[in-house]
């Protein structure tokens, strides 16, 4: 059977699949040795693992429903998603929760809906759609600056609640996609330009502990029982594991409590410190091997909006894994990011799986339009 009648389905990437439920089972375990494996309680509906993996399952159906769907479907709603979700992020001012601070979910009494994580997704299919209907058109300013308003007003709502980790991540995505889109080089060095002028503005409206974060990653010893105490803990754990670790549910710095927001923002601390070198290494290539088969879809995409839509997934994918990975060794400053299908939480393991729904719809039909460009009939 040639490539040309070969069914539809049999285009499914289940490597991706393969290793992204991979890592989703790394996570729950994880889950499990960071909140609950010291207690020996058995496992119940409100437990977080249970709760993670009811969420894998729910994404997982997400998953297979977005790629039934043909991704070109999006571009016709792009507004109604677009001013979806900006009324979602409007609602969560009136009856979110709060939470630490943060006013960023909404209380669906099933789980906790953040729609700050659905907004990145939507945000790639509603500004792919804009770059690509005007893809001869993106090296020039006008069209740039209308490609960012798209995102820039919803990353002002999710500043508010305040997240500035999300806000980062919409930011970084956007930027990934104009590039692929055919912005300038020397465009990007204005705009970089521009952020670094206008960066002592942006640091006297932080609020006081998001200011505290950053100063304590550029002094870690600046108040290590305060600000410094997570990332502290943190590089502990994945110092202490060693090459083999410790062993599941044997590392003291998570099973003592003191490594806390463990099971989310610190999750990877916990895999370093019960898994070890050869464990932390092990997940960072699977993540390694789901980028490279997502970039495998923005290769064989056949047309400039699918093309732009797998370029987003892959940065969502890429700038959360970095950030997160470079907030628990130490890297970078702690913002809050979740390491993506590991860390505890719903609304991102949902976002996530669906994203990847997106990504193999347009590979299950990137042979159809090759096809129908060089009218051949497809069966």
């Amino acid at each position: 059977m040639d490539r040309i009648s070969r069914p539809r389905f049999l285009f499914f990437d289940f490597w991706l699949l393969g290793a992204t439920l991979l890592l989703t089972a790394i996570g729950i375990l994880m889950i499990y040795s960071a909140t609950e494996c010291i207690t020996g309680e058995p496992l119940d509906w409100n437990s977080p693992t249970v709760r993670q993996a009811i969420y894998a399952l729910v994404g997982l159906a997400g998953m297979f429903i977005a790629a039934a769907l043909d991704y070109r479907l999006y571009a016709s709603l792009r507004w109604i998603l677009w001013f979806g979700i900006l009324a979602l992020l409007v609602i969560v001012f009136f009856i979110g929760q709060v939470t630490l601070g943060a006013q960023r979910w909404i209380d669906l009494r099933v789980f906790l809906f953040q729609p700050s994580e659905l907004c990145k997704l939507i945000l790639i299919l509603v500004t792919a759609k804009y770059m690509a209907d005007h893809a001869s058109e993106m090296t020039r300013w006008r069209h740039l600056a209308i490609a960012f308003i798209f995102a820039a007003i919803p990353m002002g709502l999710v500043y508010l609640q305040p997240d500035l980790g999300t806000t980062i991540v919409i930011g970084a995505t956007w930027g990934v996609m104009a590039l692929a889109a055919g912005m300038r080089l020397r465009d990007v060095l204005i705009v970089i330009a521009i952020c670094v002028v206008f960066a002592p503005l942006l640091w006297t409206n932080l609020r006081p502990y998001q200011q505290e974060r950053v100063l304590t990653f550029v002094d870690p010893g600046r108040d290590p029982l305060g600000s410094g105490y997570n990332v502290t803990q943190a590089r502990i754990a994945i110092g202490s594991g060693g090459v083999w670790g410790a062993g599941f549910c044997g590392g003291p710095q998570s099973q003592l409590r003191f490594l806390r927001i463990r099971q989310t923002d610190f999750i990877f601390s916990v895999i370093g410190e019960e898994l070890g070198f050869f464990g932390g290494v092990f997940v960072i290539a699977l993540y390694g091997f789901i980028l490279f088969r997502l970039i495998r879809v923005a290769m064989l995409a056949r047309d400039q909006y699918s093309k732009l839509i797998a370029v987003g997934v892959v940065a969502v994918l890429f700038i959360q894994t970095f950030v997160n990975l470079g907030m628990n060794l130490g890297l970078m400053p702690v913002v809050g990011i979740p390491l993506p299908f590991v860390s505890s939480g719903g609304s991102s393991l949902i976002t996530l799986f669906a994203a990847q729904g997106v990504a193999q719809s347009i590979l299950l039909r990137h042979r159809e339009l090759q096809l129908e460009g060089s009218g051949r009939k497809y069966q």
